[in-house]
């Protein structure tokens, strides 16, 4: 056993749980007694060869079909009839117009809501807890609003291909993956990058477009004050002209892609959807990145005072493997990883243990996380449930504790949504917060409550199938009713069908949680001897609401 620290052998299964898993579910503490807290963490380390999926999630996981298809595969069956409406339906009546591109919009949604249950499915239900931790925290990294044109259909994609696989892998393959994905490449606007001399430069392909340049070196990799200036934002900008996404002929040099944002790329592509035309170019690739030399800038440029010779897509490449490689990335990233799996503010002398152990791996995220996980700090007293769970932690935390079968994942997602945090909903770059202050509030802590109240009652269809709490209304995915457990989620929030919560009902719609269980599950400890009174005090009931309502149970 791991004798680092100040935590005692008791605290430390519920510490891992708190912090490799989204919690404890029936039996992993005493699987941890079993294994030891070490046996545990390299399993969750070396998930692959040591962790198997249950068949019945791997079945539930290969049922959403939308989660593996390609990019192009996407646009063409969701995008595609949008894109096919609005041509046949031009110059028709207004409201014909709408009914179609209504019933083309509500199948465009099984993109998203496929990708919800397929990411809080696994969270609760898979053994391969460290992953979907880190698939949740790369993805968070890595923000791409789902609301934004088309990344309704590309945002799944971009967390299964390229967030998912790289989780513990290399930093600079993760970190060109996303880089490549139309997701990112559409949401930071680096499709439209164009140098404007360049002959691609026409249409929305006009000039420099900077926003991914500076995200990328501000939030992804060197960090605020990690060393670049505003000069070496417009070069990369100029470095990665030319990235883009496939358009109807790659060779051909008059690029029209969108016209419309939420007409997005393609468009000329879709129209011939379908036809035979032996004469028409191939597809793009399945990926739909593609490399236009016609809108690339093969200047020579200055990049974190090294000089880039112009070479086309390899110059990209290169100045994404020079961020990936530097030691401002390597401090960014290890504070990244130290105030989500430590504390809010991580000691220094954690943060450069880790940052040398990066450098000297060649940006290895496994054996970064392998030394926060055997570090004194990781397991010092001072940090045991020092971190606030954000919505999403809690909500998920909620049915693993009461091992509930969820069939109906409406309740959850929606909850998430008016806590604040909907699900691939966050609009700006940075991502959601992890720390105590971004949740820790009045109105939240009122919905947590409630929500723990209709959980712990029973009072939540879990174990229901959507919509079958609502016999005899149509599972139109274009409802905007907001129903739910208190106040609306904010106004600027994207609202959809699939984040509004089912109605609670009278009477219970599923087995309420057992308090007993619960306390067991969570191990001997977890809750406070004041906490422990109010729940033993209370009618039967109420213990298991008060008990997922409890200050203990809100920390990791």
């Amino acid at each position: 056993m791991n004798d680092t620290g100040t935590l005692s052998g008791q605290e430390r299964p519920l510490h891992l749980l708190n912090r490799l898993a989204f919690g404890p579910r029936p039996g992993d503490i005493e699987h941890i007694r079993q294994v030891g807290p070490d046996g545990y963490i390299h399993e969750q380390l070396y998930p692959e060869s040591e962790i198997p999926i249950p068949a019945t999630l791997h079945d539930q996981i290969t049922s959403y079909r939308t989660l593996h298809l390609s990019p192009l595969e996407l646009f063409r069956d969701f995008q595609g009839p949008v894109m096919e409406v609005r041509r046949r339906d031009k110059g028709a009546d207004k409201d014909v117009l709408n009914g179609d591109l209504k019933d083309a919009r509500i199948r465009q949604q099984t993109v998203m809501r496929e990708a919800i249950e397929a990411r809080i499915a696994r969270a609760i239900d898979g053994p391969r807890q460290l992953q979907e931790v880190l698939t949740a925290f790369w993805f968070n990294h890595f923000n791409v609003f789902r609301g934004k044109g088309l990344d309704n259909i590309w945002t799944g994609s971009f967390e299964e291909t390229a967030i998912r696989p790289h989780t513990m892998g290399k930093f600079s393959t993760l970190l060109l993956a996303t880089a490549k994905h139309p997701a990112m490449l559409f949401y930071l606007d680096n499709w439209q990058n164009t140098d404007p001399g360049s002959p691609g430069a026409k249409g929305k392909f006009e000039g420099i477009n900077e926003n991914y340049a500076r995200e990328v070196m501000e939030l992804h990799t060197l960090g605020v004050g990690g060393g670049y200036s505003q000069a070496d934002v417009i070069a990369l900008a100029h470095i990665l002209t030319g990235w883009g996404i496939a358009r109807e002929n790659p060779n051909r040099e008059n690029n029209r892609m969108a016209r419309q944002e939420m007409r997005g790329p393609m468009t000329r592509f879709n129209r011939g959807l379908g036809r035979q035309n032996q004469n028409r170019p191939p597809p793009p690739s399945p990926s739909l990145f593609y490399f236009d030399s016609q809108r690339h800038d093969f200047s020579s440029k200055i990049f974190l005072d090294r000089t880039i010779q112009g070479a086309g897509i390899s110059e990209g490449e290169d100045a994404l493997a020079m961020l990936a490689r530097h030691p401002s990335t390597a401090k960014h990233l290890s504070f990244q990883l130290a105030q989500y799996f430590v504390t809010d503010n991580p000691p220094e002398s954690l943060t450069s243990k880790m940052a040398a152990r990066y450098l000297a791996t060649d940006g290895d995220i496994r054996e970064v996380l392998a030394l926060m996980f055997a570090s004194p700090e990781f397991w010092d007293r001072r940090y045991y449930r020092s971190k606030f769970k954000s919505p999403y932690e809690y909500v998920i935390s909620c049915a693993r504790a009461t091992g509930v079968p969820v069939r109906n994942y409406r309740p959850l997602y929606g909850t998430m949504q008016l806590l604040g945090q909907p699900l691939y909903g966050c609009q700006t770059p940075n991502g959601y917060s992890n720390t105590r202050d971004a949740w820790l509030n009045p109105d939240g802590m009122m919905m947590r409550l409630s929500f723990a109240t209709a959980f712990g009652n029973g009072n939540l269809p879990l174990d229901h199938p959507p919509f079958e709490e609502e016999a005899g209304e149509s599972p139109d995915a274009e409802r905007k009713e907001n129903r739910g457990f208190g106040k609306h989620a904010s106004a600027g929030a994207m609202k959809t069908s699939f984040d509004t919560p089912a109605q609670p009902h009278k009477g219970p719609r599923m087995t309420p949680p057992d308090p007993s269980a619960l306390t067991q599950t969570l191990g001997p400890g977890a809750l406070s001897a004041n906490t422990t009174e109010a729940i033993e005090s209370a009618v039967p009931p109420l213990r298991a609401a008060l008990l997922l309502g409890s200050p203990e149970f809100m920390t990791r």
